[in-house]
Parts: C-alpha cells; structure tokens; sequence
C-alpha cells in the first residue's frame, strides 16, 4: 500500500509504503496495516510507535484495491501426505479461526522452484506471519522473511542454522523423553532384543527419539546394538522395509520400536506377511499417536506427541508477534504421553 503527501511548496514528498512503515518501527507489515485500519488487536505501545511515524511521514492511507488482502497466516509443509500434517493443520486453524484469520496452507516439496513460487505469492499478500513445519530454507529464504518484517515459528525444526536462531521462535515435543519412555515400556516387559526403526538424521526430533532409545537401555545395562537400529523416514514403506531388514537378523528382537506411527504401522505388515503374530510373536511401539492408530489391529502402543496442540500454540506465537507483543520463550516443548494399548506384551516365552 503506498501513498503520497503534499509537501509545503504544494508538490509532493517521495512515496511512503507501509513496508517502509514496518521497517523503521521493527514491527510486521500486518501490524501496520491494522493500525491504519483501525483494528484493536494491536498493543497500545506499538499502535503508539507505528501511529508516531505514519503522522512523521504524513502517510494518508489510499482507498482499498479490491485484490487487497489481510489477515492471513501461512502454514509451510515440506509434504502434505501425511495424516501428522493434518493434525498441525487442525491446530493452527482453530486458533486461527477465533482470531478472525484465514491459513494458507502450502507445500514446497524441498524444491527451489515450488519455494520460489510460495515467496512470490507471500509478499503479494502480505500474510501475518509464517508457521514452517519441519521446512529447511534456504538462508537468502529465511533473510528474505526477515527483510519483509514477516514473524516465523517453526515447528518441530530441522535443525537448519538459518532457523534455529532467536528470530525463529520454535514448538516442539519432549522427544527425547517419549523415545526413552517407549523403550523403558519394552525393557519392563522382558524385552533385551528391540530393534529401533529411525526417522530421517536430519531432523532434530528422529535424532532425539534415538537418543532417548539410547539411554533407556543403558540405564537399564542392555548394550547399544548398532545392528538393531534401521534407517526409515517416517513413511510406511520404510517401517516395512526398516523391520523386513531387523527381523533378516540370525538374531531378531523380540520387539521393534518404530519413531513414526506410519512406520510402526510398515513394521506390522511385514511381521504379519512373515506369519509373526503382534504381540505374540514380536511387540510394536509408534510414536505420534495419529488418530487412526487406536483402531489398528491390534491398537498400537505409542508415544503421544500433542500435534494439534503443538499447531495451536504456533499459531498464537505468530500471532502475538504479528500485534508486536513478546512471547514467553522463543523454545517450547509440549510433553509427550506413552499410550499403552494391545501391541506391546512379554516376549514369547517370558
């Protein structure tokens, strides 16, 4: 939005943007526009500050385009095919929702093409802030974010440098604790043999579920088995292939400790297409807690992580960063849960 003002021999002073508005109170462009346009849910000291400079600057707000667009919260995936996503999305929409603002829900598929494309459309909208979901941009990406004074959380981060820093605030899970729970389960069952199916070493929160794997066992004096850990990616072919390989073993577990639900859920097909019984012949522990897992068969144990609470708390850091308010703490993690159900038992002859 641009605007001109008469300067004092009738002429007219150089354009002032809204943009440039934000830049020099260090606040979002969002936030600008909703003092101009006389909106409450900004705090009295901003709405202050940004009022001061836009008298400075004589900015005269123009009439409305009808393409204009406001209040509206971006919501970045790498992929959408997954029903984890769906549950951040549910989050962040109803918090949205109750504040009066639209999602724009994308996807860029790790391709600098698709990232390119999304940029463009941001700026021409002028969203409210960006919610990235285990994304990894570039850092001209996370630079160009910053310059447009546009707030970011970053969900489950990937542990990408240019966004773990003190400008990207971020919601994650106690995965560490939920790994170390999930074995622990397995350890008081009689289980010494868990094979471990891993989600992708890039992610902060595949390596922290490891992690609490890890120490569970030695706490308990099993020793660490390199040869019982398969790489997976969260997806189900990977569990499937991830315990295909495990139980390949002269040696198999006993139980298999899958760090995504869709894996846990691979691990099972390939036990039942090697005529192996769950829980009778080999246990099985997820980790989400995805809505669909409780109707399995047998109805998974797993590692509860709050993703739809971990969507809604992202959407209202944005959101209070939007209206230039401080947030508590620029990391949280939200407890996870060990849900027990019928998947997980002795070993067989225990």
């Amino acid at each position: 939005m641009a605007t001109e003002s008469a300067g004092p021999d009738g002429g007219t002073k150089p354009k002032v943007t809204i943009t440039a508005i934000a830049q020099e109170a260090g606040v979002s462009v969002p936030t600008v526009s909703r003092v101009v346009n006389g909106r409450s849910d900004v705090s009295p000291e901003t709405r202050a500050r940004v009022e001061d400079l836009l008298r400075l600057h004589g900015y005269r707000r123009r009439p409305s385009a009808p393409g204009d667009r406001a209040a509206l919260v971006d919501l970045v995936f790498n992929d959408l095919d997954s029903p984890w996503a769906v549950e951040i999305i549910r989050g962040v929409e109803e918090v949205a929702h109750q504040d009066g603002v639209g999602t724009v829900v994308s996807a860029i598929h790790g391709r600098a093409g698709s990232t390119r494309q999304w940029m463009k459309n941001l700026r021409a909208r002028a969203s409210d802030g960006v919610i990235l979901v285990t994304s990894v941009l570039e850092p001209v990406v996370h630079a160009e974010l910053r310059r447009l004074n546009v707030p970011i959380v970053v969900v489950d981060p990937a542990g990408s440098p240019a966004l773990d820093g003190p400008a990207a605030p971020t919601v994650g899970a106690t995965n560490w604790a939920g790994g170390l729970a999930a074995t622990e389960h397995l350890l008081s069952l009689g289980h010494r043999r868990i094979g471990f199916i891993a989600g992708p070493p890039r992610l902060l929160c595949s390596r922290a579920r490891l992690d609490g794997h890890r120490a569970a066992l030695e706490a308990a004096g099993v020793p660490f088995d390199q040869a019982l850990v398969a790489q997976g990616d969260f997806y189900h072919e990977s569990g499937f292939h991830g315990c295909d390989q495990l139980m390949a073993s002269p040696t198999p577990p006993t139980a298999v400790f899958a760090s995504s639900d869709q894996m846990a859920l691979g691990a099972i097909e390939a036990l039942r297409r090697r005529g192996l019984r769950v829980p009778e012949d080999v246990s099985v522990v997820g980790f989400d807690d995805l809505p669909e897992v409780s109707w399995s068969a047998p109805p998974l144990t797993t590692v509860r992580q709050p993703l739809a609470d971990m969507g809604k708390l992202a959407a209202r850091t944005v959101l209070r960063q939007a209206r230039g308010e401080e947030i508590d703490s620029p990391r949280v993690e939200l407890a996870t849960q060990l849900m027990i159900r019928a998947s997980t038992a002795p070993p067989a002859g225990a």
